[in-house]
């Protein structure tokens, strides 16, 4: 198996400002490229926007602007997002950027030459919120089934992708790969939508010129979505760098919501095939968050803004939250007051009160000095297994992309490391000097665990990992990250180490 790992995000569309869903999926391919750094793979970590399409077109119009200046403007408040959200990101594309408009190009030339794509006439129902076309049987009460806004007949010659001739290759790579799309509910429905029967699909546009032209014929542009698709493969040097394209392709992972899933797993893998490439390994789409119960709008004026949740709460914390709150793929709510119970239960009590409790002991029991652990009980044994238990469910939920998984079973261990305290009661052993070897070794084994949720918690909440690890005197988790089989390894306190304590990790918010 190679040792790379490919992860994107969707590219964002720049008609739009960044909102909770946007930072969701970042935050979640973040947290997937820091764990397999760490385990030592050579990771590639794909985002970026997405600029072209009668939508932008339109918003740029509106707002007095071309198109190109109004990506300009926005697609700085996602990069300026993904720096405040602590995003490792290696690469950011852009659709208007030179490297993709050649690699679109050469893409639709490929396809092309192969005898998929022909010149026709097309008419039907088109949604320029979603970019989608409908036949008239598919509207939902004259309406788009998507979105439930209007839709608009549309006759205009266009060209079209031959995609009713990968209807049974599609279905036959679905099932030679049952992990292709994840959930399992998202899968079975996608088999069930590619059994119905795949038409033809319109691939340009003559009715606005805001795109990449098709080549050989500049009155057209290319549709969006096969545009932006190839994102893709374009930041991997596609066509031009065959090599570092060979090398990271096929992506082990697309992470998107659940509303662009006929577009990344239908649409997506057929360009692929015919133009000789092979699909991505796993498209996991994920839910959707609600506002207290209702959904997102701006009409609403309950769109959240993750600059303000930062600000408010903090990029840990709210990194934390997202991935902890709701299993990943399945729909979430938001609350002001779930992310502050999150905060003071799990962040504060839990995390914060057994590194501040620790350091605290060692500081008044030994002055922050560590000494060698003896006389090791069953209960040492069961931290240490439970350790390594932790450790094997932590690598099992990433392949998963089971993040609530993870994360329950971290807190486990931090659970049963605050329990361990109780247990042994280092208050009493202190008032007993025979006792205090015995307390120098629940000390040890306590930081030990320490060090280990430090390790644990590091994709999720890398700088409180640092801060953790700064009070343990131990190095940060930087690049090259591949150190994760040696650092898992029980027993690396070094003794005679000083503890020194720090200001509180996660201060309780008092609603």
């Amino acid at each position: 198996m190679s040792n790379t790992f490919y992860v994107t995000t969707p590219i964002y569309y720049v008609n739009d400002l960044p909102h909770i869903g946007h930072a969701y999926t970042t935050v979640a391919a973040d947290v997937l490229a820091r764990f397999y750094r760490y385990a030592g793979r050579e990771v590639f970590f794909l985002t970026g926007t997405d600029e072209h399409g009668q939508k932008v077109e339109r918003a740029a119009e509106a707002a007095g602007e071309t198109p190109i200046q109004l990506a300009d403007r926005v697609v700085e408040r996602f990069k300026t997002l993904w720096v405040k959200l602590n995003i490792s990101n290696d690469d950011f594309i852009r659709t208007t950027q030179e490297r993709h408009v050649k690699a679109a190009s050469r893409f639709f030339e490929t396809i092309q030459e192969h005898g998929d794509i022909y010149l026709g006439m097309y008419e039907d129902w088109y949604c320029t919120p979603c970019e989608s076309f409908w036949t008239e049987q598919q509207l939902d009460n004259g309406k788009c089934p998507d979105c439930g806004r209007d839709v608009h007949k549309l006759q205009e010659e266009s060209y079209f992708f031959r995609m009713s001739a990968y209807q049974q290759p599609l279905l036959d790579y679905l099932e030679a790969n049952p992990a292709f799309v994840r959930p399992v509910s998202r899968y079975n429905e996608l088999v069930s939508f590619v059994r119905g029967g795949l038409k033809d699909l319109s691939i340009s546009r003559t009715t606005f010129s805001w795109g990449i032209p098709v080549p050989g014929n500049p009155k057209h542009v290319i549709y969006v979505w096969f545009d932006a698709l190839l994102n893709y493969i374009s930041a991997l040097g596609y066509p031009d760098d065959m090599e570092r394209f060979n090398h990271f392709w096929p992506a082990n992972v697309h992470l998107i919501g659940k509303d662009i899933l006929r577009f990344h797993a239908v649409y997506w893998p057929t360009f692929l095939m015919a133009a000789g490439l092979t699909p991505p390994r796993q498209v996991f789409a994920h839910g959707w968050w609600t506002i207290e119960g209702k959904k997102m709008s701006k009409s609403l004026r309950n769109v959240v803004d993750p600059y303000r949740l930062v600000d408010l709460y903090g990029v840990d914390p709210l990194r934390y939250f997202l991935l902890r709150e709701v299993p990943f793929g399945q729909d979430g709510d938001y609350s002001d007051e779930a992310i502050i119970h999150r905060i003071n239960s799990d962040l504060a009590n839990d995390l914060g009160n057994l590194l501040n409790r620790s350091v605290g002991m060692l500081d008044k029991y030994f002055k922050g000095r560590l000494a060698e652990p003896t006389d090791l009980t069953d209960l040492e044994v069961g931290i240490r297994e439970l350790t390594e238990t932790t450790y094997r469910q932590i690598k099992s939920a990433f392949e998963e992309i089971a993040f609530h998984h993870v994360l329950s079973a971290i807190w486990r261990l931090i659970s049963r490391l605050n329990k361990y305290i109780d247990e042994t009661a280092p208050w009493t052993l202190f008032k007993d000097p025979d006792m205090h070897p015995r307390l120098m070794t629940v000390m040890a084994t306590v930081f030990e665990g320490i060090r280990h949720i430090s390790q644990m918690i590091y994709p999720f909440m890398p700088e409180s990992a640092g801060k953790m690890r700064a009070q343990l005197h131990l190095p940060p988790i930087t690049p090259p990250y591949s150190q994760l089989s040696k650092d898992y390894t029980w027993g690396q306190m070094r003794p005679d180490e000083t503890i020194t304590r720090g200001a509180p990790l996660f201060p309780r918010i008092n609603a």
